[in-house]
């Protein structure tokens, strides 16, 4: 992890939120992709028994992790694949490079892998004197411009076509100002072509791991994955635990849902199964806990290791579309990254389960039915009980639910609010109060709710009494 001083997500969220425009075109192009995926669900009459499916099928892992563990190594290794298992991102890091170490790897091309990104490979790498390519188009666009991904499934979602071509023709000499898409598409691919054919490592994420089988699946777009493990002498697939799922037959239920969670496609472009290593090559597996032990045993949290990192949840998240990626500081952004983020260093992220409005937008999409709302509710008290919230809210809080609890404070308050409010307007409305960064002065009501409604029952009784 970097020692660099971490941004909370309101204060980076406020920086991005002074581009009013980019901010505009971030939230129609995700809610865009959201409507996407509405359109391809509802195309399904099954649609919600298939989440049903899903979510049992994940529950049974969660229960059994242990013995499907057990299978996958087994039938992993029976199919010719070394097996690897890592503790943390540390021992993961030290794998990956002793692999290519072994065979004097100096420059290995990668296509997109979340948990890489979560153990900071590329830069542990670079460390070390390893090159690392990636070849995902939007993994790549970020790499270029030293920007981590703001989104699991589009990484550079945070970016304009202007943006990528300035990009490119600063690092890949492309014609300046020419932001066509097809032609930045292009420029991109030949630059790549020379990556694919000449590496002799290439590394890849898991999306399914198949304790049946033994063998795994990455699905792609862009069939990157595919020219990097086929084209060289040794394939490194690196996985948290929970990507297991028991059976093959079970790859019907979750193609079915990735994709159309994800962009609204019905299946991606590739889902590339990988078994056993053809003669002369090596498959290794990396196997990574990292925190997920600790979160399979919080009964409250466990249910988000069955994330299958569709990113529907960012898609709908009204605060992630508003405030972008880069402001959760963790490698997987949004909902769901906030109930993770938190079990992996509770002091760094407690400020990610307060990144939501509790809309339950996000557990209506997730696939898998994670209770996402429900778990960032529960990380908040979790989080005031050990004491990694600012000691200014927690008074505030404390001194809410004094006066929320006392009908005669609450009463004096309401009536000392609507005074100060209405004749000293600037005790109220300063840099102090956050609440009015971005909004106006409401107009003062001349009486509480409580007091109009005293005052009508009253009036409305005396009518019925004539």
């Amino acid at each position: 992890m970097s020692s660099e001083k971490i941004v909370e997500h309101s204060e980076a969220a406020t920086r991005f939120n002074k581009d009013v425009e980019r901010v505009n075109w971030h939230d129609e192009t995700l809610w865009f992709v959201r409507e996407k995926r509405d359109k391809s669900a509802h195309q399904i009459p099954d649609w919600e028994l298939l989440r049903e499916t899903a979510s049992q099928i994940k529950n049974n892992v969660l229960a059994n992790m242990h013995d499907y563990l057990s299978d996958f190594e087994a039938n992993a290794q029976k199919n010719g694949i070394i097996v690897h298992w890592a503790a943390d991102a540390k021992e993961h890091n030290e794998i990956v490079h002793s692999i290519l170490q072994k065979h004097e790897v100096k420059q290995m091309v990668k296509s997109k892998s979340m948990l890489t990104e979560e153990c900071h490979l590329n830069d542990y790498l670079a460390d070390k004197g390893i090159e690392v390519i990636d070849s995902d188009l939007g993994e790549y666009i970020v790499q270029l411009r030293k920007e981590p991904p703001s989104h699991i499934v589009l990484p550079a979602i945070h970016l304009k076509k202007e943006d990528v071509s300035e990009t490119f023709h600063e690092h890949l000499g492309t014609e300046k100002g020419n932001f066509d898409p097809q032609y930045l598409t292009e420029s991109a691919r030949r630059e790549l072509r020379d990556t694919f054919l000449t590496r002799k490592a290439a590394l890849t994420g898991v999306n399914f791991a198949i304790a049946e089988t033994g063998e795994f699946v990455v699905c792609t777009n862009e069939g990157n994955a595919d020219m990097g493990a086929h084209l060289a002498d040794v394939h490194i697939a690196c996985m948290g635990f929970e990507k297991l799922i028991p059976q093959r037959k079970h790859l019907g239920v979750f193609l079915r849902l990735l994709a159309r969670s994800a962009t609204g496609q019905p299946i991606t472009t590739f889902s590339s199964h990988f078994k056993k290593p053809r003669n002369g090559k090596e498959i290794h597996v990396v196997i990574v806990d990292n925190g997920r032990s600790t979160q399979l045993g919080r009964p409250d949290f466990r249910n988000s290791l069955k994330c299958i990192r569709c990113g529907a949840c960012m898609n709908t998240c009204p605060v992630y579309r508003r405030s972008g990626g880069h402001s959760y500081h963790n490698a997987v952004a949004g909902p769901i990254g906030s109930i993770l983020a938190p079990n992996l260093d509770m002091s760094k992220n407690a400020d990610l389960p307060f990144a939501s409005t509790l809309c339950g937008s996000c557990t209506n999409v997730c696939p898998v039915k994670i209770d996402i709302h429900d778990q960032l509710y529960k990380w908040r008290q979790v989080l005031v009980k050990e004491g990694h919230t600012p000691s200014s809210k927690t008074i505030a809080m404390k001194t809410m639910a004094t006066v929320l609890a006392n009908p005669t404070v609450f009463n004096l308050a309401g009536k000392s609010g609507r005074f100060v409010m209405k004749n000293i307007p600037g005790l109220v409305n300063n840099k102090m109060n956050k609440w009015y960064d971005q909004r106006e002065m409401p107009e003062v009501p001349e009486e509480s709710f409580r007091e109009w409604y005293k005052k009508n029952s009253r009036e409305s009784k005396a009518k019925k009494d004539e």
